[in-house]
């Protein structure tokens, strides 16, 4: 088993082997950012996992559609350990539930733009324009830049998220047992920053989880206004 710090120096290098600099742009067109919590625990999470994996190819991907999974760590206590779940994770979903008036959190359980939501057929395109989010990723540095539709003096945080593909596990214990999984959209990472004027220049996450290399990786970026949880607008794209 490799660290998770492998992978974000493969991501690195793959960028530098591009030429130096990745630049993503949303359109000013809202992207909706799709969130799955998720645990190599839970049996009934294999459909959506599934699912989600299928947005890979989906010419919508990154531009109408910014999908990420979060490995909740509550399932644990059955006897496997999710390798990619994390606490913080957990606790992001908890936040969510509490605004959500939910007296409990649950496996699979996707959020759509911040709200929550049943998979199965993909959100229409939006049709609100919020503003353009910009990232550039050079090594292992991000400047991301937000211009809002109707500026007017509100601050922003914003959250950029290291994503792993392709990600296997060998489950030898809890609902999953004996199965072999793959995931895709994986946070490996995430950082959350307060930008000022729009802008800030920040390092892609330390991975907070310790999978094998990643046979492809990706960035997300969104944006929500300075200490809340809802996205406003959301961008990524393939790193390698």
């Amino acid at each position: 088993m490799i660290r998770a710090a492998v992978v974000l120096l493969a991501m690195a290098a793959a960028i530098s082997t591009q030429g130096g600099e990745l630049v993503f742009e949303s359109k000013p067109a809202r992207s909706h950012l799709i969130e799955l919590y998720t645990s190599e625990g839970c049996s009934s999470c294999l459909p959506a996992e599934e699912w989600m994996s299928g947005l890979k190819n989906q010419p919508r991907l990154w531009q109408d559609i910014v999908p990420v999974a979060f490995h909740v760590d509550y399932w644990d206590h059955l006897g496997w350990k999710d390798p990619f779940a994390s606490k913080i994770w957990t606790e992001r979903q908890a936040d969510y539930s509490v605004r959500w008036k939910m007296e409990s959190v649950y496996t699979p359980a996707f959020a759509l733009d911040g709200k929550e939501w049943h998979y199965g057929t993909l959100p229409a395109a939006a049709t609100e324009t919020p503003g353009v989010l910009k990232i550039s990723v050079n090594g292992d540095k991000v400047a991301a830049t937000f211009k809002p539709a109707n500026p007017g003096g509100q601050r922003y945080d914003i959250h950029v998220a290291c994503l792993g593909f392709s990600l296997m596990a060998d489950v030898t214990a809890g609902e999953n047992n004996g199965r072999k999984l793959m995931h895709d959209f994986v946070v490996l990472g995430l950082t959350n920053e307060t930008m000022k004027s729009g802008a800030k220049e920040l390092q892609l996450p330390s991975p907070s989880a310790t999978p094998a290399i990643a046979s492809r990786t990706a960035i997300a970026a969104w944006v929500t206004q300075a200490g809340q949880i809802e996205p406003i607008q959301a961008v990524g794209g393939w790193l390698q």
